[in-house]
């Protein structure tokens, strides 16, 4: 997948979207005979994955763009593409695995069996349409295993180095990046995003000021702009007013939350609650919790045990064992 436009300059966007990645796709399908395409997917990109990062970070959230781009490009627009060429599935490098249930015929999504490269928790919004079209050919080995293959078949990409990182936020400096894109949707239609406002504690008193509310997610400690003598946290994030809220890590402790958009992996909204394990980020150690559906796409998760830092705009995953139930976007 093209996600930029290569004509405006740009050679490097990430290290798992670069003019490189194009040119290694190409000598790996020629190493094992199979055509190669690449499709032009940046308009959809800027639409449904980086509009969507932007907005995000401006109402105080903190986005997960890897999850559109799988629900929203990889196994939609791509998903349509290929089957332009007559192709039936679109295989991807995710460290998960789909498997048919013998009893209802559904599909059924399941965690990597290398737990340190699980990327299950990326694809909890994909539907059984989006599943019956998916295959995860890597998912039932471990990063070692897959290297070593990679050799055998004398691929290029045997040794080349994991991608971290947001791949169009390459240096980690979100806020950057969203002030260039700010910059750019302003020269067109001249809206801004608010900027400076308020650092302020539980009580209310001001601490300091910042330089965006874009620049601060749930649970950070580092860059707050304030000397105290004991380490503070962003607690609360409120851009209607531009205001920060810190205070001890104490007071990042929740035992529930809300989540929206809600998706159920087996296409039926459960009728009951269910005891499941949550994961709230992508390195959280799933956590024992009740969830009840109250609307359609809407669900409370109620943790047995407070958990730490429970941020608006990520991602809850509800998990039974190591098959993904569901999940949703944490309000």
């Amino acid at each position: 997948m093209q996600l930029y436009d290569q004509r405006e300059g740009q050679t490097s966007f990430g290290t798992c979207c670069t003019i490189d990645d194009l040119h290694d796709a190409r000598r790996v399908a020629h190493r094992l005979n199979i055509p190669h395409y690449i499709v032009n997917f940046e308009a959809q990109f800027q639409r449904a994955v980086v509009d969507n990062f932007v907005a995000e970070y401006a109402a105080g959230r903190t986005p997960i763009p890897c999850s559109h781009c799988n629900s929203d490009l990889k196994f939609a627009s791509l998903l349509e593409r290929a089957r332009g060429f007559g192709a039936d599935i679109v295989a991807t490098g995710h460290y998960a695995r789909v498997e048919t249930d013998a009893a209802t015929g559904r599909r059924m999504l399941r965690r990597g069996l290398d737990p340190g490269k699980d990327q299950s928790y990326f694809l909890f919004s994909l539907t059984q349409a989006q599943l019956a079209a998916a295959s995860f050919p890597v998912g039932h080995l471990t990063k070692d295993a897959v290297r070593e293959t990679a050799r055998e078949l004398g691929l290029t990409v045997a040794d080349k180095p994991d991608s971290q990182e947001i791949c169009f936020v390459p240096d980690g400096d979100y806020a950057g990046f969203i002030e260039r894109q700010d910059s750019e949707r302003a020269a067109t239609d001249g809206r801004r995003l608010p900027r400076e406002g308020d650092v302020v504690n539980q009580a209310g008193e001001v601490l300091g000021r910042h330089g965006g509310v874009l620049r601060f997610t749930v649970g950070q400690r580092k860059g707050l702009g304030i000397a105290l003598a004991e380490p503070m946290y962003v607690l609360e994030l409120r851009p209607a007013d531009k205001t920060v809220v810190v205070g001890a890590r104490a007071g990042l402790e929740r035992t529930s939350l809300t989540a929206s958009q809600v998706n159920w992996i087996a296409g039926e909204i459960p009728s009951d609650t269910l005891h499941v394990t949550a994961q709230i980020r992508h390195r959280h150690h799933a956590a024992a919790a009740t969830v009840r559906a109250f609307e359609p796409t809407r669900a409370t998760v109620e943790f047995d045990a407070p958990q730490t830092a429970i941020t608006p705009g990520q991602a809850v995953v509800f998990y039974n064992g190591d098959t993904v139930l569901g999940g949703g976007w944490i309000d």
